[in-house]
Parts: structure tokens; sequence; C-alpha cells
């Protein structure tokens, strides 16, 4: 495996070095700052400039580490994997903290990325300082109750399922739009700025990839979960759409060791939504737990 710096404008102006894995895959990040590893995982439609809201507080006391996951811009990975998940995103991240010496790591994640980490450390427990977590997808918590699987049911049969038919006909601008309102609850697009739906659409290949699997909301084993003893803080928006709040109450339930909170006034996208009180939430959390440097 190899690592060779790129340089382009993204967090703090930082060159974008590039790591290539022995098994062929390339991973793009940029870093920052000094003492013990932070690692940033974006969701389905993000990269590694989604951090840049939480990138100047961070790095004040942390080696930060902002990547792209696997088919996210700019790595340009095309190796088929069918049954792609979050335990595929796993064992990439096990090979990227090797490769960047970075463990163990604080690992921050929102959505999928949050679930990549979940699936983490279930696997690599030792590996994982802490967890600050906003909404993993894990959707098989939603049948835990009749309304929950009712919940589910109609996010598939509203977006899931039509995003898959769109994405499998080639149509990515639509797969990418339903999912997108999926994601935030129905909020206008229209009102978007152009740049933000530009930026989902540079990462269609990342959600075709999940969308079309055969498998991509995973089971992981809750009990290895439940019994996981690094700090973990489990973050949800106040209106986040009815199939993330179902999973996530669900989720709190099932990590009894983990603190949750409900953000006032924010969705799907906490960290994006409101950027200074996430950073307040996360660093405080981190300070109590004695990793704030």
């Amino acid at each position: 495996m190899s690592s060779t710096p790129t340089t382009v404008g993204g967090l703090e102006q930082l060159p974008l070095v590039r790591t290539a894995l022995a098994n062929g895959l390339v991973f793009h990040h940029a870093e920052a700052g000094a003492g013990a590893p932070l690692v940033f995982l974006h969701g389905v439609l993000g990269d590694w400039r989604t951090w840049a809201p939480q990138w100047a507080a961070f790095t004040q006391h942390f080696r930060c580490i902002s990547y792209s996951r696997r088919y996210s811009v700019p790595n340009g990975n095309r190796q088929a994997s069918p049954h792609h998940s979050a335990l595929d995103e796993a064992v990439d991240l096990q090979e990227l903290l090797g490769a960047w010496r970075a463990a163990p790591a604080i690992l921050v994640g929102a959505s999928y990325g949050a679930y990549t980490a979940l699936a983490f450390a279930a696997a690599q427990p030792e590996r994982v300082r802490a967890l600050v977590l906003v909404e993993p997808p894990l959707m098989r918590l939603a049948d835990a109750s009749p309304q929950g699987r009712q919940v589910r049911e109609d996010f598939d049969r509203s977006i899931r399922i039509p995003a898959r038919e769109a994405f499998a006909l080639g149509d990515d601008v639509r797969a990418v739009w339903l999912l997108t309102e999926g994601i935030l609850g129905g909020a206008d697009l229209t009102q978007l700025p152009p740049s933000a739906m530009a930026r989902r659409l540079e990462n269609a290949e990342s959600l075709r990839r999940l969308t079309l699997s055969s498998d991509e909301f995973p089971a992981l084993d809750m009990a290895r979960l439940a019994a996981l003893q690094m700090p973990t803080l489990l973050l949800s928006g106040e209106r986040t759409p009815p199939i993330h709040d179902v999973v996530f109450r669900a989720l709190s339930q099932a990590l009894p060791r983990a603190e949750s909170h409900k953000v006032s006034d924010t969705g799907h996208g906490v960290a994006r939504d409101a950027p200074q009180r996430f950073n307040a939430l996360a660093l405080d959390f981190l300070a109590r737990h004695g990793l704030l440097q």
C-alpha cells in the first residue's frame, strides 16, 4: 500500500492525500492537527469535504482525518461489490487506519458513515477510543415494533424501492433526488443551493452501489454493540424523518451505555444543520471522558 499527496483545495486548503491499498482500492483524505487520531466518516451522499464546518474546532485538539469512503469522489473506485455494505466499509477503515498509523482512533460519523463506524467498533473494539455518531441507519432495528415496521415499510415503498428502480434504469438524477427527499424528510429540494445537489450527484456512484446492493443494511451483532466499553454519543435531529427517528430510538435502547441526545431545530444532518451545537456537544462529551487535549 502507498500514500502520495495530491494538491487540491479543500478543508483548510490542505493537500489531499491519496492512499492506495494492496487490494487496488484508492482513498483520499485531508489531515491536520496533532494528538490522538480522530477520523470523520461522512454519509452516503457526502465525501471528505462534508466535515468542513467541524474542521477548525476539532483540529485544535486532535490529529483529524477526513476521508472519502470507497465510492465517493475523488476516489474513482469501480471494483464490483454486489453485496456492498457497511461491513465492507468497515474492512476498508481497518486497512486505512493501519496505513495511516491512526489506531486506536476516535470515530465521528454521520448516517452511513456512523453505520460503518459501528460495524468497525463491533469487529475491532480495541481500535476505537470513542464514538460520536449521528443517526446510523440500522434499518432492521425499525422492525422491533409494529409501528417501526410500518414506518420502515412506508419508507421502502415510497423512497428506497423507487430509487432502486431509477438506478437500475440509469436515471441517477431521479434516484439521488428521491433519496435526498427521503433522507431530508420531504424538504423542498428546489430551495437547496445548486451546489448542494451538484455535490450529491458527484457522489451518485456511492449511493448507487448501496441502493443496488443485495444487503445495504446488514444486521450487526447487537450483543457485541451493547457490550462496547468505549464512550459513545448518539445524536439525532428533532426534525429528522420518521424512519431515522424510529431507528435512533431503538438503537438508543439497544446501547444502554451510550449517551443519546435529540438536537433541536435539526434534521438528519445534525452536524450540517447546527455545526456549532454539534461541535460543542461532541467536544464536551470527549472532554468529559478525558479525551480532549
